[in-house]
């Protein structure tokens, strides 16, 4: 793969990863706001508890040998059916812990009503294994327009079922519909969307080589997944699902705009850097490009959606989620550093070393309990505010073994981010200074919006950063082609 083409297929695979993302996020972001104004916090509160049961339970499904399909340097169809299958054996063996767990989960929480949705909602594991090996062969093929169309046509498909439901008044069982449709819809389109159909092939020895190196991974998304809802399920059980619904929809707007750019990151620099793998100098360089760009789209939105959080819940959603505003600014600083933590990872399983990913997960994820366990006795919002606190931690410790296995410094890590963190402190300060003299609702708001836009380019032009003079060299590219 000559450099030129790596980039171009970067570039693409960029534009379709960020579009899809971006798409089906923001039509999802409409359907949800449409949702919140039908159904009440503790509707989703009830919803959330238990969708992150059944998220640790696809990690279990999912991850690891979708990874190991990507990672590896040729796969062929055997491979890939072998891989289904496996993944079809766990995703009945873990529904069937989690039918029979119903119960207890059920009784932990004190609502007997997540005994039948625990059961229902956790069929998604079957198309969702499916997908993690369709998934595989677009990533390895870095073709991700027809996953862009599957994505977009099952959100807009499972978020018309949950909004007639919701207005028919079926309550939670609205937002177990939705997640239903959405993966029985996806699993369908990228049937049709994508060229790879299941063999009857299984090669043992295959599915033996991938998982020494897929274990790990697995390991470690599990150990991930389980530490990051492990807030959830203590605020669940500490306070009550009126406060889940709250904590929840105030995480779900920084989540969904860095989640956009992140899984892109995550979808994309993989197999790129892969490419690269025996030329360490190469995927540094690649590296820094990624995380200079993250930063520089990433940290103005999260300091701009921080200051303007409150115009923005009392215009989307109304004045019963007011209390997810506190909620909303501290998953922002949670968040901002996401994107950057996704591209050092990314360069580790590039690299092979899938152990030190473990090993670093673990350490982490000691770091996070033990800050868990000093907090959880505070109320609910110091109690978010730690765990944000750790996740900026954490940033230095997914920057450190980079030091050793590419010579990428973590001084040169914080040089790379420092002219984007500043022009965003700066403009965060702006839009939530205006706030003050700004009638509330959404002229204030859009007065906040155009006055954040506008600061940042400014200061960007003025002190022209060089990732917005390289996003415009790419733009004069793309218009004179």
């Amino acid at each position: 793969m000559t450099e030129s083409r790596t980039k171009n297929q970067i570039v693409n695979g960029l534009f379709w990863k960020v579009m899809e993302n971006g798409g089906s996020q923001g039509i999802q972001f409409v359907i949800s706001i449409v949702l919140a104004r039908l159904l009440s916090p503790d509707e989703y509160g009830i919803i959330n508890i238990v969708m992150i049961f059944v998220t640790i339970a696809n990690v279990i499904v999912q991850n690891g040998f979708g990874t190991a399909l990507v990672q590896k340097q040729q796969a062929d169809e055997r491979d890939y059916s072998s891989v289904l299958y496996v993944n079809l054996a766990a995703a009945l063996a873990i529904y069937g812990i989690l039918y029979v767990s119903a119960p207890w989960i059920a009784a932990f929480y004190g609502n007997p009503d997540m005994i039948r949705i625990v059961r229902v909602l956790a069929l998604v594991l079957f198309p969702g294994a499916v997908i993690s090996v369709q998934n595989a062969f677009i990533s390895r093929r870095m073709e991700f327009k027809g996953l862009c169309i599957a994505t977009v046509a099952a959100v807009v498909i499972s978020g018309g079922v949950g909004i007639v439901m919701a207005g028919s008044g079926f309550g939670v069982w609205a937002l177990v519909g939705q997640q239903l449709v959405y993966y029985l819809s996806l699993a369908s389109v990228l049937f049709l969307a994508v060229p790879w159909r299941p063999r009857f092939l299984f090669a043992p020895e295959r599915v033996e080589a991938m998982f020494q190196f897929g274990w790990k991974l697995l390991c470690a998304s599990l150990i991930d997944t389980l530490f990051m809802n492990l807030y959830g399920l203590v605020v669940g059980k500490l306070y009550d699902e009126h406060t889940m619904g709250i904590y929840s929809r105030g995480e779900q707007f920084p989540k969904l705009i860095v989640t956009n750019l992140g899984t892109a990151i995550q979808s994309v620099m993989l197999p790129a850097l892969s490419a690269y793998q025996t030329h360490p100098e190469q995927v540094v360089s690649m590296l820094r490009r990624a995380i200079k760009l993250s930063v520089f789209l990433v940290l103005p939105m999260m300091a701009g959606l921080a200051a303007c959080g409150e115009n923005l819940v009392l215009v989307l959603l109304g004045e019963k989620w007011m209390k997810c505003v506190p909620f909303l600014q501290i998953s922002c600083l949670a968040y901002a550093v996401w994107p950057m933590d996704i591209a050092n990872l990314q360069a580790l399983n590039a690299m092979g070393r899938s152990d030190v990913f473990l090993k670093l997960e673990i350490l982490k994820k000691i770091v996070g309990v033990a800050i868990l366990a000093l907090s959880v006795r505070c109320g609910a919002l110091t109690f978010i505010a730690w765990k944000a606190a750790g996740d900026f931690l954490c940033t230095f410790l997914n920057a450190w073994p980079n030091q050793k296995l590419l010579g990428y410094s973590i001084r040169q890590l914080w040089r790379d981010i420092l002219p984007a963190l500043g022009a965003s402190a700066v403009m965060g300060m702006g839009v939530y200074g205006i706030a003050h003299f700004l009638p509330p609702g959404g002229l204030g708001l859009v007065i906040q919006v155009l006055t954040g836009i506008g600061i940042y380019l400014f200061i960007a032009l003025a002190f022209k950063l060089e990732s917005f003079q390289y996003l415009l060299g790419m733009l004069k590219t793309a218009l004179y082609r």
